[in-house]
C-alpha cells in the first residue's frame, strides 16, 4: 500500500521525497502549495497540526493501523525504522546518524531558512525590509555551521561516518543551495565533494526533481509572500 506523502518542493519536503526513493517504498503524492495557502486547510491540519509540510500517511504502521506523521525529521527516523535502512546499524552508529540529522533540524534548516528570508525574500517584499544585521547575522551563522560540516565531511565519507543515512538526505537538500544562503565552497573542499557525491545518487535526483516545475519565484510573487510571510491568527 502507497504511503500519502504531503508535499511541496522545498528543501524540507525534498527531504523525504529522496528517503522514500532511496527505501524504495510506493508512494502517492499530494501537493501542499504553501504559496497558495494549503497548508492551513482543515484536513491538512489534521495530520499537520503546525500548518508545515511534509506530513505522510502510512496506511501500514505500527501494528498495522494508520499513522499520520508531521515534521521531516520524525518521518526520516520512523521510515528508517520501519524499513531498516540508513538509520545506522549498530547503536553506536544510530547515535552519530541521530546526533546529525538533530543537527540540521536545529541548526542548519532553520539558520538557512532565516538566510534566505533575509536575504532573498525582506528586501524583495512590498515594503522592503532590507536589514543589515539581519543579513550579517544568519550568513555568518550558516557560514559557521557549513564549516562544522566541512569538518566533519574531511574525515568522513558521509555526515554520520562510513555510511550513508538519514542524515545525508536531511543535510544535503539544505546545503546545496549554499549560493542562495550567500556562501563559498572555495574553502570547503569536503563539502563540496560530498554535495556531488550524494548529488550523483539516481534517488536523490529523483526526490529532489519531484513536483520541480511547481516552484515558484518568492521574490516576485506578491501573493505568495502574504501567504507565507504575512501575520495570521
Amino acid at each position: 500500500m502507497s504511503i500519502d506523502l504531503h508535499y511541496w518542493p522545498t528543501p524540507n519536503g525534498w527531504k523525504v521525497s529522496i528517503a522514500l526513493e532511496e527505501m524504495g517504498l510506493p508512494y502517492a503524492v499530494h501537493y501542499v502549495n504553501i504559496g497558495a495557502g494549503d497548508q492551513f486547510k482543515p484536513d491538512f491540519l489534521k495530520i499537520a497540526p503546525n500548518n508545515r509540510m511534509p506530513a505522510i500517511t502510512d496506511p501500514e504502521g505500527p501494528d498495522g493501523a494508520p499513522i499520520s506523521i508531521f515534521e521531516s525529521g520524525a518521518i526520516l527516523q520512523y521510515l528508517a525504522r520501519k524499513t531498516g535502512q540508513f538509520g545506522g546499524k549498530t547503536e553506536r552508529d544510530r547515535i552519530a546518524v541521530d546526533q546529525w540529522l538533530m543537527w540540521q533540524m536545529g541548526g542548519l534548516g532553520p539558520m538557512a531558512g532565516q538566510a534566505h528570508h533575509f536575504l532573498k525574500y525582506a528586501p524583495a517584499l512590498e515594503t522592503p525590509q532590507d536589514l543589515p544585521y539581519a543579513k550579517d547575522r544568519y550568513r555568518n551563522e550558516v557560514a559557521r555551521l557549513l564549516g562544522v560540516l566541512d569538518k566533519q565531511l574531511a574525515t568522513n565519507e558521509y555526515v554520520a561516518g562510513a555510511e550513508y543515512s538519514i542524515a545525508d538526505m536531511a543535510i544535503w537538500p539544505w546545503a546545496i543551495l549554499w549560493e542562495g544562503q550567500q556562501q563559498t565552497l572555495d574553502d570547503k573542499p569536503a563539502l563540496a565533494r560530498w554535495l556531488d557525491l550524494v548529488g550523483a545518487r539516481p534517488a536523490v535526483q529523483k526526490g529532489k526533481a519531484l513536483g520541480e516545475e511547481k516552484r515558484s519565484n518568492v521574490q516576485d510573487d506578491k501573493e505568495a509572500q502574504k501567504v507565507l510571510f504575512g501575520k495570521r491568527d
